[in-house]
């Protein structure tokens, strides 16, 4: 424990460094003897003897550093004003009668002052003062942070003396009004209300807003009562709080003469110039619904950038799908400009009915090509077997964009086998997009039917030709296919080789028909299909790989090597260590480098010794490698 004395005495230093030392050790040990050394401190020029000062004056605490900061106050400096009203709202509260002496203080600054800390203390005894001040200091600027603090401290008991300052100047009543916000209490909406009706225009409008803020039910009646009588802009206000209050479905709770008059004004609030007021509008309109609000909604929906505001827009549509089908859907669909037609697309992609995916599918013919494709991905989004003839005439035209989404719908979706032939048709599209969807969408659909298609398909000279069909059997069940999957994987091309041995991952390890055929590859010509084994035998997750994979590491090839060494590393083999320490001397820097990681990932104490003579070697790279290893298996140990 540091000496007080001595403390005291180093804080009488012109040396800065023994100035910020002696600063912290007072804090630390207490010293409270200190206190108006470090006081004084404060007004040092060093921020950092500044800052040492000011976090021992917190630590210490109490009526001692309360009175020793206070004088500070009054400072004409700025930077040290600030730090002491920093402190004092930190540690104010541990002497409360000082406070409330600043709060009667002849200088208004003083006393703004002290209503700013008291609102700091958290404590229930600052809102008597704080009332007091609100209510009787003559200068209005106290009264203004008397207000902001009450709302800081956000005790209901203040709920009664800030109604009362309601009556206080404009500027008073906008912290009034933020501090009952804050508050957030019943008699808050008492206090609120209560103003209302003798509030200017703007006040009025700040008290709607905190009433939607707050959120207590007991405020809508009140609310509803004004709006007839309130100016629009007002009106349009209430709109957005009732709605904030209320939420959707809470509206749907209202009469139904109450519905239907707030569905108007719901509507006019729709054209206000405030966004917040639009969505709120949107929301409310989303759940009382009706021909008109759907109008309005998709209208407004269609006036809004959905690039620049895409949540905005999705609010939108998100009330127009809560509405559900309604005419001036249809009405969009069928006869609107291209914005309507593409909200109404939009809310269908995701309102499944029948009567939707009917309406889709009477317009499609009316609408612009460049539209049809979204209005063929809002159907097939809803659609069910209802739409099966509809795709499938799609299938027989030669746009891009539509077969996509006729393949995918009848294929992936429906599965639908009457679909088979004429999807299979497509595996001889131009486009390599359809072509591909085609391929996965047979697969879906399967039956003997494409069964025989494909394995007709296997005999063709054409090299795709061979792989689809390849490709599609083994997805469709390669131990019923095996024949064909034998005979791929001595084809010529080097693709269908692949995956004829993509085809068998299935088999890898647990079944003894399909570990040789895979194995068997490892000798293959082509260096990328032995890649292709590699890989395959490192996701395995039999106990039977080692021996290939460490074959594997012989392969001529270097990158075979390395990624033979990266599934020994991640499957963690580490009978693989002797070999790895071989290879971590191959002439092949890539190789090398590449056994010392994983010899890092690997571990144990065989790979650590290794690493550690590895490491006595002359080449810098190699040994920031080994380095780079050995404090891995430290770190991986230090966890342990």
């Amino acid at each position: 424990m540091a000496d007080c004395k001595d403390l005291c005495q180093r804080l009488g230093s012109d040396d800065t460094d023994v100035l910020r030392d002696a600063a912290y050790e007072a804090g630390e040990s207490g010293c409270v003897e200190a206190v108006g050394h470090l006081a004084r401190l404060l007004c040092s020029r060093n921020l950092g003897v500044q800052e040492a000062a000011d976090r021992a004056l917190r630590k210490i605490g109490g009526k001692e550093v309360v009175a020793a900061v206070k004088p500070l106050l009054r400072s004409d400096d700025a930077p040290t004003r600030n730090a002491s009203m920093d402190i004092l709202r930190a540690v104010g509260v541990q002497d409360f009668p000082t406070l409330i002496e600043l709060l009667h203080d002849a200088d208004p600054d003083i006393r703004i002052f002290a209503s700013d800390i008291l609102g700091s203390t958290d404590s229930r005894l600052a809102v008597a003062p704080l009332c007091e001040a609100l209510l009787k200091d003559h200068e209005v600027n106290v009264r203004y942070q008397a207000a902001v603090s009450l709302g800081e401290l956000a005790f209901a008991d203040a709920s009664s003396c800030l109604g009362k300052a309601m009556e206080d100047d404009e500027w008073v009543q906008f912290a009034v009004i933020e501090a009952l916000a804050k508050i957030r209490d019943a008699s808050s909406v008492g206090a609120l209300v209560k103003a209302l009706d003798r509030s200017s225009d703007l006040v009025a409008s700040m008290i709607v807003d905190a009433l939607g803020e707050i959120g207590n039910i007991k405020a809508v009646t009140m609310l509803l009562k004004r709006m007839d009588a309130s100016p629009e802009v007002l009106r349009n206000k209430i709109v957005k709080a009732v709605v904030r209050i209320l939420g959707g479905k809470a509206l749907s709770l209202l009469s139904a003469a109450e519905r239907e008059r707030f569905r108007e004004y719901l509507l006019a609030a729709l054209a206000d110039d405030e966004e917040d007021v639009q969505d709120a509008a949107v929301s409310g309109l989303g759940s009382v619904g009706g021909e008109a609000a759907a109008t309005a909604v998709l209208a407004h929906a269609a006036r809004i950038d959905r690039d620049r505001h895409p949540e905005r827009y999705e609010h939108a549509v998100a009330a127009m799908r809560e509405m559900g089908l309604t005419e001036a859907l249809g009405r969009a669909l069928r006869e609107g400009g291209d914005a309507r037609r593409m909200v109404a697309l939009d809310v269908l992609a995701a309102l499944p009915c029948a009567a939707c995916s009917g309406l889709l599918m009477d317009a499609f013919a009316d609408l612009p090509e460049e539209m049809r494709p979204a209005a063929a991905h809002a159907l097939a989004a809803i659609a069910g077997e209802e739409a099966a003839a509809f795709f499938l005439e799609l299938l027989g035209g030669d746009d891009e964009a539509l077969l996509l989404e006729a393949v995918s719908f009848l294929g992936g979706k429906l599965r639908l086998p009457a679909a088979g032939e004429a999807v299979f048709a497509l595996l001889g599209h131009p486009s390599a997009a359809v072509t591909e969807a085609a391929l996965d969408a047979c697969v879906a659909i399967g039956g003997e039917g494409l069964d025989a298609r494909f394995r007709e398909m296997f005999a063709s000279d054409e090299p795709m030709e061979r792989l689809m069909a390849v490709y599609a059997l083994g997805k469709m069940g390669v131990r019923d296919h095996m024949d064909v999957i034998r005979s791929a994987l001595s084809d010529e091309v080097p693709d269908i080789r692949k995956i004829a041995l993509e085809a068998l991952a299935e088999m890898c390890g647990h079944e003894e028909e399909g570990l040789p055929l895979i194995v068997a590859g490892l000798s293959d010509e082509n260096r990328d299909v032995r890649l292709a084994v590699v890989e395959l035998l490192g996701g395995c997750d039999s106990d039977k790989i080692y021996p290939y994979l460490e074959q594997a590491l012989s392969d001529t090839d270097d990158w075979v090597r390395i990624r033979a060494l990266e599934a020994l590393g991640n499957r963690g083999e580490r009978d693989a260590v002797p070999r790895l320490l071989e290879l971590a001397g191959e002439p092949s820097k890539l190789v090398a480098l590449k056994a010392v990681e994983v010899l890092g990932e690997i571990g144990g104490p065989a790979a650590f010794e290794g690493l550690l003579r590895l490491g006595a070697g002359d080449d810098p790279e190699l040994v920031a490698a080994v380095e780079a290893a050995i404090a891995r298996l430290r770190d991986e140990q230090g966890e342990r």
